[in-house]
């Protein structure tokens, strides 16, 4: 018997009894289905929580105080007075693999025009702040060197800022807004960024001089963090060893002694949240792969029972000189091909369910290919794997006996 004839013959088996079969292939369909859904969300988040870190800064390295135990007792980061101006200078001037450095103080507080107000978060940085956090500057200016030179009362303000403080003010360039009762006139409004991955406002900021807001709002010398762009995203990882060998100079940092700050780089922040979603991805599709073992078990019984209905028939093919290898591969056939086709529509199904979820969420949806391939492989081999019994079953009955089934 060749292919083709083999071919003919299981679709016509399957054509008799074609809501049996429909049913039996529901069992694939669901499994198939839940796969690809599953597979795509995976995907989905995984590059969105990659895009929105990138959003926050350009291969962004922070350097944080870290707690530390003084008498026994360990203080909170926060309260930390670890890192300096001469630490923000040492890595401008000695790291070569970044290319922007910013030192950062801040503290919340309200701001005010006029009758409005709003509770806000002054971030003191220098200007290079815009390029190490991806900002762009919407109108006016950003602050300048000389700005942070001479500690001047200026001030780049966020669009949650500019909406809260100027609902009717066409152009607050050049207006005074007061924070904690310090005027800061308005040189520059933000391009807005929206909402972040950790939900926080990202348009929530006003920017002003460092030295400003080290002397005239917070009265301190210490710097609350330093944060730097690496040259490039492959470079992020020497640029952060190369911050810490400069720092543990600087603060006298014994070998094998507790560093007093932190190093993190965007790429590890990547990797974490990469990591954590791949193994809930891992555990979804294992959920939704038992489904397919269920539809597995579904192909078997109802390929038993057809065997069943059809000994006599079998016992008639054998008994003129049919071949059991012939009976093996048609049945075996019927079971693929009811297996192939339910995962056919199953993967049609997952992409429109996908495709759908992403719209009514207003996600970007990433239906990874390879989650087709893999849904068509797992499917034949379901086919094969739970279809051979009843194959085999059949291929192996006795002519006489088969002839004498009622």
């Amino acid at each position: 018997m060749d292919f083709v004839q083999l071919i003919k013959i299981s679709f016509r088996a399957i054509r008799i009894n074609k809501v049996r079969a429909f049913l039996t292939m529901l069992g694939i369909i669901i499994g198939v289905c839940s796969v690809i859904v599953m597979l795509t969300v995976g995907e989905s988040s995984k590059k969105g929580i990659t895009s929105n870190i990138s959003d926050m800064g350009s291969n962004l390295i922070m350097v944080s105080p870290k707690s530390n135990a003084q008498t026994g007792v360990r203080l909170d980061a926060s309260a930390t007075q670890s890192l300096s101006i001469e630490d923000y200078q040492a890595i401008q001037r000695q790291v070569s693999l970044v290319d922007a450095v910013s030192p950062i103080v801040s503290g919340s507080g309200q701001a005010i025009y006029g009758a409005n107000n709003w509770k806000a978060t002054l971030f003191g940085a220098a200007p290079e702040y815009l390029l190490i956090r991806s900002l762009k500057i919407a109108d006016g200016v950003m602050i300048s060197d000389y700005d942070v030179k001479t500690n001047a009362k200026v001030a780049v303000i966020g669009k949650t800022v500019l909406e809260n403080l100027f609902p009717y003010e066409a152009k607050p360039i050049g207006k005074t807004i007061r924070f904690n009762n310090i005027p800061f006139k308005v040189i520059g409004i933000l391009e807005a960024k929206g909402v972040s991955t950790f939900g926080q406002d990202q348009d929530d900021i006003i920017i002003a001089p460092y030295s400003t807001v080290q002397k005239r709002i917070l009265g301190i010398s210490h710097l609350h963090s330093i944060a730097a762009s690496a040259i490039s995203e492959d470079a992020a990882e020497e640029a952060v060893a190369q911050v810490v060998d400069i720092l543990k100079d600087k603060h006298h940092i014994q070998e094998g002694k507790e560093n007093d700050f932190e190093v993190s780089s965007q790429k590890e922040l990547i990797d974490t949240f990469s990591s954590i979603t791949e193994m809930l991805t891992l555990l979804l599709v294992t959920i939704a792969s038992i489904s397919l073992v269920v539809g597995g078990i579904g192909i078997m019984n109802i390929m038993y029972v057809s065997v069943k209905e059809r000994t006599r028939e079998i016992g008639l093919r054998l008994a003129v000189g049919g071949r059991a290898v012939d009976i093996l591969r048609q049945f075996l056939m019927e079971s693929v091909f009811i297996s192939f086709a339910g995962g056919l529509i199953g993967i049609i199904s997952g992409v429109l369910i996908s495709l759908l979820v992403g719209h009514i969420i207003d996600w970007q949806v990433v239906i990874p290919p390879q989650a087709i391939v893999i849904s068509f492989a797992v499917c034949t081999l379901t086919g094969v794997f739970f279809g051979w019994y009843p194959a085999r079953k059949a291929s192996a009955l006795d002519p006489i006996q088969a002839l004498r089934y009622e």
